[in-house]
């Protein structure tokens, strides 16, 4: 169990902080700092005038023990997993699933950001609430998915990129008045389909672009360079792909000036692919995945928040329960959708009288994976609709 002095010590987001309706307050621009004596080839590095609260948020987020929520699914998306217990893809539908998730009671011990897809940042509970002030006011941080989704990339083997930055200064903008202050952009590669390196080019220079824009609008980017786990590939090949990806997303995020200090991380873990025969156990995961961060990422960034890209419930925590077993240069935790959300949806089923049911299977999660975080999980007692689909060959749970 997590003692209580390390949940309670996490950052808690402050509402008095927390001002909207106000026009956005920037500071004065600061000044360049040249890194060498000043000459016509001098180059700068230029700072964001929100530089300290985008630092501040970034930490709160990154806090002991804590995680993010992400329900940032999209209307269509959000449809689908509807469907799944047999409800209609309505407004209200949506809104009475998402007022459910939010209102979890002491769900702000476990989560710090909620990532929200916009309709959710504009809309209220279905008690008439708005959802960005239940957030804050459980110690979550409001947080916002900015692209646009993933379209084909011309002249590429198959492969897709991600839409979204024609007017995202103005949208970021706009969200941040409305309390959202961190944003999450998803580009997806694929292995199967190569990577081409078009398609590593094109993810590592949008995210790095959305990353500068956010930066420049007072909201912490989320880099999310999905590396999808179709494919029937060993985990050496997810180490490899992974190392390049990574490299061309530093490599751009410095070409654009954006401050490591101020940005979150949200990577997959690295895993054979789903069609492999050659399955891993989270100490294998762990042992991967750490060894590329450490490659490839550097300690300025303050946190490590993982997707779990597919894997069951407990087969997630499992992994992030290994990654902390030793200490870290960053926060290792969780950013985690259908991780979060499957078991408590299920159990909700659309029916008023579940939701408390629901809620308290949402919050078991939660929990879950806060002491994943610490390195203090243990998978004893899971049900078995949390585990399902996991693989468990050589690991004693």
């Amino acid at each position: 169990m997590a003692s209580a002095s390390l949940l309670k010590s996490s950052p808690v987001f402050d509402k008095s902080e927390f001002v909207k309706g106000q026009p956005l307050l920037r500071q004065p621009a600061v000044a360049a700092v040249p890194c060498r004596p000043v000459s016509s080839s001098a180059l700068t590095v230029r700072a964001s005038s929100y530089a300290d609260e985008l630092v501040k948020t970034a930490k709160t987020i990154a806090s002991p023990g804590r995680g993010i929520l992400a329900m940032d699914e999209s209307n269509a998306t959000c449809g689908k997993r509807l469907d799944s217990i047999g409800l209609e893809n309505t407004e209200a539908n949506r809104q009475a699933y998402r007022t459910l998730l939010v209102t979890a009671p002491g769900l702000g011990q476990y989560i710090s950001g909620a990532i929200l897809f916009e309709e959710t940042l504009y809309q209220s509970t279905t008690d008439g609430k708005k959802i960005v002030d239940v957030l804050v006011d459980q110690g979550i941080v409001p947080g916002i998915k900015v692209d646009k989704g993933l379209v084909p990339l011309a002249g590429s083997n198959n492969e897709s990129w991600c839409q979204g930055l024609d007017g995202l200064d103005s949208r970021s903008a706009a969200y941040y008045q409305q309390g959202a202050r961190f944003a999450k952009w998803r580009t997806v590669v694929s292995i199967p389909n190569g990577p081409s390196s078009l398609a590593v080019k094109e993810a590592a220079w949008g995210l790095a672009r959305y990353a500068a824009i956010s930066q420049d609008n007072g909201l912490v980017p989320i880099v999310e360079p999905e590396i999808l786990l179709d494919g029937d590939h060993g985990i050496e090949r997810t180490f490899e792909v992974a190392q390049k990806v990574w490299a061309e997303v530093f490599f751009y995020l410095a070409e654009n000036n954006v401050m490591f200090e101020g940005i979150l991380l949200k990577p997959s873990m690295v895993t054979p692919g789903a069609e492999s025969k050659d399955k891993a156990t989270p100490e294998e995961v762990a042992d991967y995945t750490l060894k590329l961060l450490k490659r490839r990422i550097p300690p300025a960034v303050p946190g490590i928040m993982f997707l779990s890209g597919g894997q069951s419930e407990v087969e997630a925590t499992l992994n992030l329960n290994a990654m902390n077993q030793a200490p870290n240069p960053w926060h290792v935790s969780f950013s985690y959708a259908r991780a979060l959300q499957n078991t408590c949806l299920k159990t909700w089923g659309g029916r008023p009288e579940n939701v408390k049911a629901a809620q308290e299977v949402l919050l078991i999660r939660a929990k879950a994976n806060s002491l994943a975080q610490l390195g203090k999980y243990s998978a004893e007692g899971e049900s078995e609709e949390a585990k399902k689909g996991m693989f468990v060959k050589g690991y004693s749970y």
